[in-house]
Formats: structure tokens, C-alpha cells, sequence
């Protein structure tokens, strides 16, 4: 009997859900804390993604087969490593391992150490060395990242002296998202993408690219977020790109992490920019993006429980992709991602076809409201990503809710 654990509650663990409740093989699934859509596909627990703790204790109770995380912050806390320890299966990098996402200032020293193609860049810990760098490099624009943690919004773009000054306050002075340095890198131009990767030590097997949009709102402009939407199948990448992201960044980090002495083990995701002087990483994350996973897992044909138990047991595993092109689209909180409000009911028709990701609702007395600055995100697919498009439009526009807002141009960079 297959017990499987899925650790999170927004939209990419209710996405990982509903490609594993298609298995067969699966006898019973839960999620912790889980969401109102992951209702549909496992059983939900009350336990917080930051309770590793509570989470060892109900794998050991249940005798969980495999755990599968999915947010960030339970692989920082080292949940894989407490895992192991109990001799519990779980699909994740060690906390050592999660530091090409959890330090910037880690993953580009690795990258510059064996010649992964990245932007140029300096790391400071001190808000005056900072400054004085900023002033007498004179360049803009600059990209000013967080070393640490800082769930999508630590990464800022600056245009001018003034801009950084600020930005470097609120990172190196304020500590707005926590005490660490700041790394400030040269600004590439390009088409960014996101190129998940299923790891195992030096094995490594890609998924199909896809991309999203940060910005809130449309043509790019607004605040960065968590991200608004992304779609499959990219017109701007070769099948020449695609090769060489995997050969020359996905397989190379992960080889030079086991030379390292600190070998990585599940989803290594490249934030990639396609340039005019080639393909370069802009960050690494240690785990599947989000929202990427909602708009790649649904072109999984084969059994994603399956491929990562044959990729923990070191074997290769069967991965189909259905070619079809998906586009998904995100629905928000109005005032997203500064203040917004919550407690909006929603009302969603049942779909004959298509997908609804819960990212940030709740239920009260059998009625579901908004609880989140990302709330839903609904995907489609269809033989042309201009399908896909109309066919999520029009999803959206039948779902009703005083409060949300989206991007009207998810894809157009591949329209």
C-alpha cells in the first residue's frame, strides 16, 4: 500500500497533486497543510509547511513511502536531512544543497567556479562598500538580489543612483527581508525562461521549458510578484537552446555540486536568459517553480510518482510530453503584491475541460473565498498556444469575484 506526502498549500502542490492522484499506483494521498483545490485530489493535514517536526512525526505515524516538498522555506529548514535521519523517502535537496537558491552569493561563486554562464557580479555585506561600488561602476540599469530567501520579491531592478541608494537601505540597513549581504550584478537583456530539471546526483532529466511573467501588469509594467502567469512551448528557443541549457547549465550544475561534496536531489530549476551573447543562469531554485509547474505538468503523460521513485532508486526514469502547448493565467487580489484584501467570495463554474489551481483560498461554511495575494491560476491547452490562450480567457471570464485582477497578455512573446 503507497502512502505519498505532499508538503505545501499554493498552486504548484495542488498541480503536483493532480498528476499524482492520476497514478495508479498511489493507495493514499495527503497534503500538508494543503488548500481547497488539493481537497479534490488527497487528504488535507493540518500541519504547517514549517513544522518539520510535526511532519516527520505524521510520515513516521502514517508510514509515509515518499514525500514530495514543494515550498522553499521546508527545504531551508533542513526537512529533507530530518527526513533522512527516520529513514523516511522523500523527493528534495539537503538544507546544504537548497543554498543555490537560498544564497544568491552561493550559487554565483559556483557558477563563476566552473564556468557556468552567468551576469558579472560583486556580493557586500556592508551598505557603504555597496554604495561606493554602485557609485563608481556608474552603469544602469543594476540588478541588486537578496542573498537569502525572500519568496520572489528580493530581486530588484534599479535605473539610477537614487533608486539604489534606497533599495541597498532597505536590503543592507532595514534588513526588509532578514540580515545577509546583497549581490549586484550586471543587467542582461533578453528572453527569460524556466527550465525545470528532475535531479539526482550527476543524473539529471529536463522537463519542457516554459515561461512566466513577474510583472503585475500588462506589457510588463508594475512590481515584480510571484509571478502572473506562464505558458509552454516557446517560439524564441531552438531545439540548439534547449540542448544547451541542459548540457552546458542544468547537467554542469548539478556535476559541479557533487564535486563539491554537496550532491543536489530533486527539482533544480534554472531561471535562464536567452541574450544576444547566449544563454545565461539569472538565479537557480531548488525546487518546482511556481507558476511554472501548473502549466508543465499538465503536459505529463507518463506517471510522475513512478519517474521519481525511479530517479531516487538511481534508475532512469519514463517521462512522455504531450507537445500540445498549455498557457495558464493567475488571478489576484486586487492591490497585489503590496496590500490587499482578503475574505472575497468566489464562485467558480464547473469546466468540462481546462484546469483550476488553488493558490490562496479558503473555505467557510461550504463557500470559497479569496486568502491570498495569488489566488487562482487557470490552464488550458490546445494544439496552438493561441487555443490555449482563448480557451483560459475564457475560463477566466466566467469565474466571478469582486476582488481580482490579471494580465491580459500571458504568452505574447510566443503569439
Amino acid at each position: 500500500m503507497n502512502k505519498v506526502l505532499v508538503i505545501g498549500s499554493g498552486g504548484r502542490c495542488d498541480a503536483i497533486c493532480m498528476k499524482l492522484k492520476e497514478s495508479e499506483k498511489i493507495d493514499f494521498l495527503f497534503a500538508a497543510p494543503g488548500n481547497p483545490g488539493m481537497a479534490r485530489y488527497a487528504i488535507l493535514v493540518p500541519i504547517a509547511v514549517d513544522d518539520v517536526d510535526g511532519l516527520v512525526n505524521f510520515a513516521l505515524k502514517e508510514k509515509i513511502d515518499l514525500t514530495i516538498v514543494g515550498p522553499e522555506a521546508s527545504l531551508a529548514l533542513g526537512i529533507v536531512d530530518e527526513f533522512n535521519k527516520h529513514g523516511l523517502k522523500i523527493f528534495g535537496p539537503t538544507k546544504k544543497a537548497t543554498m543555490v537558491e537560498s544564497s544568491k552569493a552561493y550559487a554565483k561563486d559556483i557558477m563563476k567556479k566552473y564556468n557556468i554562464p552567468t551576469a558579472s557580479y560583486e556580493v557586500f555585506s556592508d551598505y557603504d562598500s555597496a554604495i561606493n561600488y554602485v557609485k563608481s561602476n556608474n552603469t544602469y540599469p543594476l540588478v541588486l538580489k537578496y542573498d537569502g530567501l525572500a519568496l520572489g520579491k528580493g530581486v530588484v531592478i534599479v535605473n539610477n543612483f537614487e533608486e539604489a541608494k534606497v533599495t541597498l537601505n532597505d536590503m543592507l540597513v532595514a534588513h526588509e527581508f532578514g540580515k545577509s549581504s546583497v549581490v549586484i550584478e550586471e543587467y542582461l537583456v533578453g528572453k527569460e525562461f524556466s527550465f525545470m530539471c528532475f535531479v539526482n546526483k550527476e543524473n539529471v532529466y529536463k522537463m519542457i521549458p516554459a515561461q512566466d511573467h513577474k510583472r503585475a501588469f500588462d506589457n510588463d509594467l508594475g512590481p515584480n510578484t510571484g509571478g502572473m502567469g506562464a505558458y509552454t512551448r516557446l517560439k524564441f528557443l531552438t531545439n540548439e537552446d534547449i540542448n544547451y541549457s541542459y548540457e552546458e547549465i542544468m547537467v554542469k550544475m548539478a556535476k559541479a555540486l557533487v564535486k563539491e561534496n554537496n550532491p543536489f536531489t530533486g527539482i533544480l530549476y534554472g531561471g535562464l536568459m536567452k541574450t544576444k551573447d547566449g544563454i545565461k543562469v539569472i538565479e537557480f531554485n531548488a525546487r518546482f517553480g511556481d507558476p511554472e509547474t501548473e502549466v508543465v505538468l499538465p503536459c505529463l503523460k507518463s506517471d510522475l510518482y513512478q519517474a521519481i521513485i525511479d530517479i531516487l532508486n538511481d534508475k532512469e526514469p519514463e517521462l512522455i510530453w504531450d507537445n500540445r502547448p498549455t498557457l495558464g493565467v493567475v488571478l489576484a487580489s486586487k492591490g497585489y503584491p503590496k496590500t490587499y484584501q482578503k475574505n472575497f467570495e468566489i464562485f467558480i463554474p464547473p469546466f468540462e475541460n481546462g484546469y483550476v489551481f488553488h493558490m490562496g483560498t479558503k473555505i467557510n461554511d461550504d463557500k470559497l473565498y479569496t486568502n491570498g495575494g495569488r489566488v487562482l491560476m487557470v490552464v488550458n491547452q490546445g494544439y496552438t498556444l493561441e487555443e490555449a490562450k482563448d480557451l483560459t480567457y475564457d475560463m477566466v471570464d466566467s469565474i466571478e469575484c469582486a476582488n481580482l485582477f490579471y494580465r491580459k497578455d500571458i504568452g505574447k512573446d510566443s503569439l
